[in-house]
């Protein structure tokens, strides 16, 4: 964990009066902090706006909550951008998510190159519109070496596809006599995920006040802790995720054992 005290208080200063950033220990900041991002649609309908205006309003909420996740020194965030089921929304709706998506990662190359961070994609990006999949495939390359945060943006994610693609693959390096059956464990399934190589999220953040996991990181969020606001997601800020950690950090995480306490 690394972060600049400067920069920290200057984006912090100015805050609500039922939070600051004092009220967080920045020795126990999370290492993986989860979002899933909801609210969008109904934000926009709740202010008599089409639902391009909700995804455009979650985008710059999401901008908002990275610039915050490195300047806490945050180790991994990860972002529930479209899921393998978002398919079946309108048509309509889908290119504009696609086109936000590529947008937003050209305007946003810039700050992620000089803060360091560095960009993955968890999902099958492989069956995203070619301008699309383009955009994503050159910030990979242009942030593939960088060493500080990273952001990892779920698209065309669903937790079973990432399962069943995992077992798919140690299956055939079974078949292929590469590997023991005996050899498979909880550690080599994690390799196989789109997730390998990075900790599993201890906070996961669902906004909107929805009360389920909606097919997301279901192997990685086992012993995640969880943070629900009825807040929709475009609402959701820098102060939400402090918010967020407050309460992490008064949890009492025992990971199926007995507490310390």
């Amino acid at each position: 964990m690394n972060y600049d005290i400067e920069k920290l208080n200057e984006f912090f200063a100015e805050h609500p009066d039922d939070i600051s950033i004092t009220d967080i220990d920045m020795a126990r900041i999370p290492r993986h902090i989860s979002c899933i991002m909801d609210g969008n649609g109904r934000w926009a309908t709740s202010r008599g706006l089409g639902r391009g205006e909700g995804h455009k309003a979650g985008i710059v909420a999401l901008q908002d909550v990275i610039t915050a996740c490195v300047r806490m020194g945050v180790d991994v965030l990860s972002a529930y951008a479209f899921s393998t089921e978002n398919w079946n929304r309108p048509r309509a709706e889908v290119d504009l998510l696609m086109y936000l998506f590529a947008k937003t990662l050209v305007d946003e190359l810039p700050l992620l190159k000089r803060e360091n961070v560095r960009v993955e994609f968890l999902g099958d990006i492989s069956a995203l519109p070619k301008k699309t999949r383009d955009v994503f495939e050159c910030g990979l390359a242009e942030t593939r070496d960088h060493t500080g945060m990273t952001l990892a943006l779920a698209v065309n994610y669903g937790g079973r596809a990432e399962i069943t693609r995992a077992v798919r693959h140690i299956a055939e390096a079974v078949s292929a006599g590469d590997i023991a059956v005996e050899q498979i464990d909880d550690a080599l399934v994690a390799d196989h995920l789109y997730t390998a190589g990075l900790p599993d999220p201890e906070l996961v953040i669902r906004t909107s006040g929805e009360l389920r996991v909606s097919n997301y990181l279901l192997w990685q969020i086992a012993y995640s802790e969880f943070y629900i606001t009825d807040t929709y997601w475009p609402d959701f800020d820098r102060w939400g995720l402090v918010r967020a950690i407050a309460s992490f950090q008064g949890r009492d995480r025992r990971f199926g054992g007995l507490s310390q306490a």
